[in-house]
């Protein structure tokens, strides 16, 4: 018998901060897209686990995900890229606003398109969390800017149940997203340098363990 839990474990996050919960109610009054909870807090464990120093996150938004890393991970440092003006707008006033935003430097770009804006690795995380259809490119680019043992985190890998369906079940508007998505996930499983794992918490998670580098003549 199958089991949903969601609600189970929705109703063990722990009430957020008052600052934080201003942001989810701007988020939700102005449709602006963030994690949902229980996303976030299994993303947040996962860096406290790791300890990351320095974090690159595509997509700012309103700067949501990124507070709560930096509040989370209080050595760690985080640059994020947003391509949209007004959210661009928002994220810096909510950075200024609360203590942790001081440690979060905003690249105000396209990510595919930076040029000379392009930030300096080597990167210890790697949150993706922008144009769906566009994953495998974000790939491609940043990851080259990731060091040893660095991990790379995307959310919306379930598109609200839309990936598992079958293509011709799909709008036709999101066939072409929901396409590039599967096959990212798909490319990103089988990736050599790679250990990949997608988990079902929030919208889907999926997490790449960059594997260490073998060292020529290394002992066992």
């Amino acid at each position: 018998m199958e089991h949903d839990y969601s609600g189970y474990t929705a109703g063990l996050i722990r009430s957020r901060p008052d600052h934080i919960q201003v942001l989810e109610q701007y988020a939700q009054e102005h449709r602006v897209p963030i994690m949902q909870p229980e996303g976030m807090e299994a993303i947040l464990q996962m860096l406290r686990i790791q300890r990351p120093a320095r974090i690159l996150e595509i997509g700012t938004a309103i700067g949501y995900s990124a507070i709560r890393m930096a509040e989370a991970l209080p050595d760690a440092a985080i640059v994020t890229i947003e391509r949209d003006g007004e959210m661009q707008e928002r994220a810096k006033e909510n950075f200024r606003d609360i203590p942790a935003g001081r440690r979060v430097r905003l690249i105000a770009g396209d990510a595919l398109d930076l040029g000379d804006q392009m930030p300096e690795g080597p990167f210890d995380a790697l949150f993706i969390d922008a144009a769906k259809g566009q994953y495998r490119k974000f790939f491609d680019l940043f990851s080259p800017l990731l060091g040893e043992r660095a991990v790379v985190y995307c959310d919306n890998m379930f598109m609200h149940g839309l990936a598992a369906e079958q293509p011709e079940d799909v709008p036709k508007r999101n066939r072409s997203m929901i396409r590039k998505l599967k096959e990212f996930t798909e490319w990103i499983m089988d990736h050599p340098d790679y250990d990949s794992a997608l988990l079902p918490a929030g919208d889907g998670i999926l997490v790449s363990v960059k594997k260490e580098t073998t060292r020529e003549g290394a002992g066992i």
